[in-house]
Formats: C-alpha cells, structure tokens, sequence
C-alpha cells in the first residue's frame, strides 16, 4: 500500500482508516462515510494529515476516473441501498485506475451474534444482495475475481451494556425495540456472557478484485 491512493468507503468510526494510513509510508487516504454524525467526528481528527474525510457514499464517489489504487470495503456493501449496490460496483470500477484492486469483506448471515442481532435487526436480504452484486460485477467483466477468503472475525462485549451502546445505539441506524424485544434480546445476548464478557465469532466472506 505504500506510495499508494487508498479508497475507504465506509470507514465509519476511522479505527481502521487510521491503521491503514499509519502502517506505512507515502499513503494518501480517501476515508468516506454517510453517517453524518460519525463524519463529523471524524472531521476534527487533526493526526491523519495523508487521510482526506469525506461524506459521501459508494454510489457517488467523489474522486476522478482511473485515480485510486485500491478501493477497501470493511463490511459495508449491504449498507448501501438494494437499489444502488450495481452503481456502487460501477463507481468502484471508474475510480480505480487499470489493474487496481478492490477488497470487499461482508459479514455471512450466519453465527451466534447474527441469531441475537436478527432479532431486531434482520439482514439476511442485504447481505445476500451484496454477495450476488459482486458476483454479477465478476460475471459482466467489470472485475476479475483474484481471490476469496473465509474467516471468523473474533468479537468482545463487555456486557449487555457495552452491546446496547455499540450495536443498538449506533447512529447510522435508527433501532427501535419495545420493551418486550428488549428483554429478549438482552437474554439470548447474556446466555454467551461469561467470566471476560460474551465473546462472539462473525463469519467473514472476502471478495478480492481487480479491475481489467
């Protein structure tokens, strides 16, 4: 990645985004993201000079064609509205420049945190569309498919109080549980609490991609 323009699309919180701009040397950083409130607090990070925020999203990238090396989407293809997922393919392709790479992981709707997590928030018909967006991308040429990788990705809460904070009060979605969901959401949730909080394995699909 070194001496390299790197696309984020979605970088949310910029955890990541601040990994990839520090792990090396000459990079120059695109990080964007919807959410407004978690764009703004991104803007007043002041020790990534080589990462430029921006707000916007897949389906509009606001960067010329042929400009970025390579384009990385940490699970955040099925956010992008059903309707947009093949113009975000597009946008990708445009952007990166001949040869460039597009790395895609999406979470598989599968595992114990995904049984807690469909409880209020079901998403088994965007994730799947994101997998067949990428498909059809390889399918039509857009891309040629260099590599897929499975994983599990490892997850930690402390308690129900650190889930509830950050996956049911997340601000890019708006989760609204009456008390009876609540409840039973809390107690599928703490039957995996243990000594060092609840510890979850979210299954990972990595699509690796090049562009002609």
């Amino acid at each position: 990645l070194d001496g390299k323009h790197i696309l984020e699309l979605g970088c949310g919180s910029a955890k990541i985004t601040r990994e990839i701009a520090t792990g090396g040397s000459d990079r120059k950083v695109t990080a964007l993201e919807v959410d407004e409130t978690a764009h703004s607090k991104n803007l007043q990070i002041t020790d990534l000079p080589n990462v430029a925020f921006g707000l916007a999203g897949a389906q509009e990238i606001p960067l010329e064609d042929d400009s970025v090396d390579v384009v990385f989407m940490f699970k955040s293809l099925h956010h992008v509205p059903l309707d947009l997922m093949g113009q975000s393919m597009r946008e990708v392709h445009r952007v990166l420049k001949p040869g460039g790479k597009a790395y895609i992981s999406e979470p598989i709707f599968a595992g114990d945190f995904n049984e807690v997590l469909r409880m209020f928030h079901n998403e088994q018909k965007v994730r799947e569309a994101a997998f067949e967006t990428v498909k059809k991308a390889v399918d039509e040429g857009l891309f040629q498919l260099v590599g897929q990788t499975f994983f599990n990705s490892p997850m930690r809460f402390a308690d129900f109080a650190d889930f509830e904070q950050k996956i049911l009060k997340v601000s890019h979605t708006n989760h609204r549980l009456d008390d009876a969901l609540y409840q039973a959401v809390k107690q599928n949730f703490e039957q995996h609490v243990g000594d060092d909080g609840a510890h979850f394995k979210m299954p990972i699909r990595v699509d690796l991609l090049a562009k002609p």
